[in-house]
């Protein structure tokens, strides 16, 4: 998953609408041993200074995060509106765990936890089988060697103007020519280097066909009505989307759709191997 952009339960919060959803989402991946990996933004730390703020409103979340965290299934990768995640410093000082006002203690959650750039996940039976797991905003200037310039931007100009409907054109999500100018770069990169590429950011989920690039796109978690997902289970990949779910009886329940796959990771990298043998 990536883009879950969670605020501190203000105005500009955009994670908060969905927040049962994605801990509905969660709970069944952990009861089914998944392993969880964040692509990136996972904080929305350009719009808000206290992250200490942000772990009190979705304590919830944090929590059940923190039960994939020991038993070692979670992976965290920054993207650019979380960067300061990059410094074991900011790490080790928000993330060890945040005070809970009932217990009134302080909740144990991330110890020594690191954030990585990128994450190459490697097929134990053919290493020439690896996927490339990154957020996206790599080659984005503003967004990547300019953040601090962007989240100056964001935070103290662009964040009060979307509350009154402005886009903020530093964000890909919001800009739909950067949107695909990004696209295009990431499965260009993916095509050079025949690799299999699943990347967020643009916050539009994608699913590669066998005879195109090996570009996926998680999409986020802040989508009107729903979240979407990259599942790899059992040697294969699919798109899904959770959502609020009707029953027959009009009782209301959280559900996954599969919206493509599941497709075997094996015939992507044959008919790619193949390619590039010819």
């Amino acid at each position: 998953m990536s883009d879950c952009h969670r605020g501190s339960g203000n105005l500009g919060d955009n994670f908060i609408k969905n927040q049962y959803i994605f801990f509905a989402a969660l709970n069944d991946y952990y009861k089914k041993g998944f392993t969880y990996i964040e692509l990136g933004d996972g904080d929305e730390l350009w719009e808000n200074r206290s992250m200490e703020q942000i772990m009190e409103v979705h304590s919830s979340t944090f929590e059940l995060l923190s039960k994939f965290y020991e038993s070692n299934r979670m992976y965290m990768i920054y993207g650019n509106h979380d960067m300061q995640k990059s410094y074991t410093e900011f790490l080790e000082c928000h993330y060890k765990g945040y005070y809970c006002g009932i217990r009134k203690d302080i909740f144990s959650l991330f110890n020594y936890i690191k954030a990585y750039e990128g994450i190459i996940l490697e097929n134990e039976d053919n290493n020439q089988y690896r996927t490339f797991l990154v957020h996206g905003h790599q080659g984005d200037l503003i967004n990547d060697r300019l953040w601090k310039l962007g989240r100056f931007l964001v935070r103290y100009i662009w964040r009060p103007l979307e509350i009154w409907g402005f886009n903020d054109p530093t964000r890909a999500a919001k800009n739909y020519k950067k949107k695909n100018r990004i696209e295009r770069q990431l499965m260009a990169w993916s095509k050079e280097n025949n690799i299999m590429l699943i990347a967020g950011h643009t916050h539009r989920p994608s699913f590669a066909n066998l005879d195109e690039a090996m570009y996926f796109n998680s999409g986020s978690c802040i989508h009107p009505t729903a979240i979407t997902a990259i599942e790899i289970e059992c040697g294969c990949i699919s798109l899904v989307k959770w959502s609020v779910m009707t029953r027959e009886d009009s009782s209301m329940y959280v559900g996954k759709k599969v919206l493509k796959g599941p497709v075997k990771l094996e015939d992507y990298f044959v008919k790619n191997l193949k390619v590039e043998s010819f």
